[in-house]
């Protein structure tokens, strides 16, 4: 039982081993270390006096570009329970084209590091001014540094060198970065970082100093990697934004010197002036010809955001990050509404077709039935009265129409006349009625709802320039549905194009749903508040949506928090049903003196604007039958004149 005991031991111990080994080779694949850090003098003991105060506990990756600095980060953190991971650029491999691309290489392997830790510092040590330039912007490019991850820069530079590095490169200027420099031939280390905004604008402020005797030595007034964001001090922030009302308005006011100012309102920029006043900066929208552009200045870092609401989408992602997800933006279509054609079947469509029939049957039994109650037999006292005269009689009672002969003065007579007459007042009073509903108030034809009767029904549909994005998304997607309306869609410049094209062409235009009735009702409601154009039930694309930021924005954290305390105070939607009702009064008041012109215009202000007209698509069917009587008409004139003629020439002889 020992001898078994001490096997299951050694399968143990050797199992162990081979992972070691296994895991020893994948980090040499990479030119990469992982262990314990001991202590060390110089450098390491700068390094580990920093991070040990700043970020007690966090994974620490170390990346080198040889030289001498070389050998002070194997000393770092002593005494501290980190694990690092150390990656080294040799000098051998320093020129343009090897050593960037392994340097792209070594940070995306860094970065791999990266995300799987919670709290990480990246050391970087190395004298060469060029390896840093070169670091600052590949590590931009890999993405190896996330709002929250901690950057310490070892280095021996004059001081223009470190101004210049802190001030010109986001990933030392704006990240949560500190640069160790040492300075003269002794081991003292000063602590510097750029403070983008501050009191006294954008500088460069040193926050510490470690040297072997004294330490770390820390300044009152700044602690390590200070939060650069908790304060703008005033500072102008630079955004981009479009007009997309609700979200975003501007209008611009003329004032009384002549200058011109404009003046934004919407929901978004609401939102945008409340985080302004918390944060204490102030807000310069950047000019923007199209939303291409209003998303390319935040991908190039010329924006700290773009201030409209985006959809959030897998392509857009791979551009930029996204704010917190304050908003449920849909993507909708809107379409003409379906217009009636002219039917002749106007005056057969108020009664159904068992009516007509019960009617036509009638029709034919009255004027028989008052003709056998009319023979000589049965009214020997009476007039008699022909078929022809029963039913010229029958129709014009049926038509209104007073009795053209006297009928026979018996009860059976009377009777059957009163019942034909009640039944032919019901009748006509009805169908009078619905003939006039159905002429003022005619059954339109099923108008397009779903997607899928959007892609059936029509042949070209329209999107706004951002709607790029949108079709490669459509053309990605594994439903053929998607894939043929990507493919049956164009752009054009704006939506204001879009929604006329939609009326004019009879075309269907996609955008927010929001934008579009705001548009609808300014720009396509008549004077007496109808629209030609209407939006469609279901959505194309229901989702979240944000404000687009930077790759890795170190004031994300910021900004997250301030819009979430909005949205969840209510503000948003306060401020969304104020933009609203504010539309629909200004919408009112252009309706009723838009009437009031027109009503000016038409008929000398009589009021008669009110009224709705009746068109030819109501109309065809009465003048079609008018028409057709009158030729009938004109052929039984003719058919009577050749006779009569032909009787008299006949009876002449």
């Amino acid at each position: 039982m020992y001898s078994n005991i001490r096997k299951k031991e050694l399968k143990k111990i050797m199992m162990m081993f081979i992972c070691m080994c296994v895991y020893v080779c994948m980090c040499m694949s990479v030119r990469a270390k992982v262990f314990p850090i001991d202590g060390g003098e110089g450098g390491g003991g700068a390094v580990a006096a920093v991070v040990g105060a700043a970020a007690p506990g966090c994974a620490v990756i170390l990346i080198s570009s040889g030289g001498r600095l070389h050998s002070s980060y194997v000393k770092v953190l002593f005494g501290l329970k980190h694990t690092v991971a150390t990656f080294e650029v040799s000098n051998d491999e320093w020129n343009v084209n090897v050593t960037r691309r392994g340097l792209a290489e070594t940070l995306q392997t860094a970065r791999f590091v990266r995300r799987r830790s919670q709290c990480v510092v990246v050391v970087v040590v190395s004298e060469d001014y060029e390896f840093l330039v070169a670091f600052a912007q590949w590590s931009l490019k890999a993405r190896l540094l996330s709002g929250t991850t901690k950057l310490l820069v070892l280095t021996r530079l004059p001081f223009y060198r470190v101004e210049n590095l802190l001030c010109s490169y986001w990933t030392l200027s704006m990240m949560n970065a500190m640069l160790l420099n040492q300075e003269g031939e002794d081991a003292r280390f000063l602590v510097y970082v750029h403070l983008p905004f501050s009191q006294a604008g954008s500088q460069v402020k040193r926050i510490a100093s470690w040297g072997s005797r004294p330490g770390l030595v820390l300044r009152l007034a700044f602690p390590l990697f200070p939060d650069k964001f908790s304060n703008f001090h005033g500072t102008t922030v630079n955004v981009t934004a479009l007009p997309y009302t609700p979200h975003w308005v501007e209008e611009t006011n003329q004032s009384e010197d002549g200058t011109s100012k404009t003046v934004y309102s919407g929901t978004d920029y609401y939102l945008l002036a409340s985080i302004a006043y918390a944060l204490n900066f102030t807000i310069h929208v950047i000019p923007t010809p199209s939303w291409n552009e209003v998303a390319l200045k935040v991908e190039e870092r010329k924006s700290f955001m773009a201030t409209v609401f985006h959809n959030v989408l897998p392509q857009r992602l791979e551009r930029y990050d996204y704010s917190y997800t304050y908003e449920y933006g849909s993507l909708d279509f809107s379409v003409a509404k379906p217009s009636l054609k002219p039917r002749w079947q106007s005056l057969y469509y108020p009664l159904s077709n068992s009516v007509w029939l019960a009617v036509i049957a009638i029709m034919l039994i009255v004027p028989l039935s008052l003709y056998l109650l009319c023979l000589p037999e049965l009214t020997p006292n009476s007039n008699r009265l022909g078929f022809g005269i029963v039913v010229q009689m029958v129709i014009a009672t049926f038509l209104s129409q007073n009795l053209t002969k006297k009928l026979p003065q018996f009860n059976w007579s009377r009777c059957l006349m009163a019942a034909w007459l009640v039944f032919a007042l019901v009748v006509g009073t009805v169908y009078r009625g619905n003939l006039t509903a159905a002429l003022t108030l005619p059954k339109y034809p099923p108008r397009t709802e779903t997607v899928q009767q959007l892609v059936n029904t029509f042949t070209s549909i329209t999107m706004p320039p951002f709607g790029n994005e949108f079709i490669k998304f459509f053309k990605q997607s594994n439903s053929t549905l998607y894939k043929s309306l990507a493919d049956k869609m164009s752009i054009v410049p704006d939506v204001i194009t879009g929604l006329q094209r939609a009326q004019d062409y009879r075309e269907a235009h996609v955008a927010g749903r929001r934008y579009m009735e705001q548009m609808i009702a300014r720009h396509f409601t008549s004077p007496l508040g109808s629209t030609p154009l209407y939006v469609g039930r279901e959505s194309l694309l229901p989702g979240i949506s944000a404000w687009p930021i930077p790759h890795d924005a170190p004031y994300k954290h910021r900004l997250d928090t301030l819009m979430m305390a909005v949205v969840e105070a209510g503000m948003y939607e306060k401020w969304s049903e104020d933009m609203l009702g504010d539309t629909r009064r200004k919408a009112r008041a252009r309706q009723r003196s838009g009437r009031t012109d027109e009503e000016e215009q038409n008929d000398g202000g009589e009021g008669g604007g009110s009224v709705r007209a009746l068109t030819m698509v109501h109309l065809q069917g009465p003048i079609l039958l008018l028409l057709l009587c009158l030729a009938a008409a004109t052929l039984a004139f003719a058919a009577e004149y050749v006779l009569n003629t032909r009787k008299n020439k006949t009876s002449s002889n």
